[in-house]
């Protein structure tokens, strides 16, 4: 089963499972959002909508919110010392469809909970940091010594530039 679905001022046509790029949307990562605006829902009987299908929705989970990459827009005109130049960074929401829904239907499929850390207690916290630092102090091997600077070379004397002959000047003959 496929659908149309129209949003941000473009079409796209998308089946259970795709991931695609659309123009930034609300939502955060893991959230699902529909998109109401289907133009057609296709399979084996293909609907079409006047202009768009009554009751059919597309559900999706965003999975990022991101933005791509810098475009310059650089505008010169010639002989009259004018530039100028923009940076632009175009906002996306990176979304993979999970259902298509026709006849009113919600989706069937929530958002995804977000993994939650454990805090450590203090005391187990402190005991993992103390035993770390003591594994590093023991495994550091011992730095190397430097050269003795005698052993260096001595810097090199700057070259002298050759004196230029001196002339009566750049005057007029007379």
């Amino acid at each position: 089963m496929f659908a149309v679905i129209k949003t941000g001022g473009k079409q796209y046509r998308v089946a259970a499972e795709d991931v695609l790029q659309v123009a930034k949307v609300k939502g955060d990562p893991g959230e699902i959002i529909q998109f109401g605006e289907v133009l057609v829902v296709g399979g084996d009987n293909v609907t079409l909508g006047a202009p768009m299908v009554a009751g059919a929705s597309v559900a999706a989970e965003v999975l990022e919110q991101g933005r791509g990459p810098k475009i310059i827009a650089f505008k010169k005109r010639r002989r009259k010392n004018s530039r100028r130049k923009r940076g632009h960074r175009q906002e996306f929401t990176l979304i993979r469809v999970t259902e298509i829904l026709t006849d009113g239907a919600t989706p069937t499929k929530t958002a995804r909970p977000k993994a939650e850390r454990k805090p450590q207690p203090a005391a187990e916290a402190a005991a993992a940091a103390e035993e770390a630092d003591t594994d590093v102090a023991a495994t550091k091997a011992p730095k190397a010594k430097a050269k003795p600077t005698a052993a260096r070379k001595p810097a090199r004397a700057p070259a002298k530039k050759p004196e230029k002959p001196k002339s009566g000047g750049k005057g007029k003959k007379k």
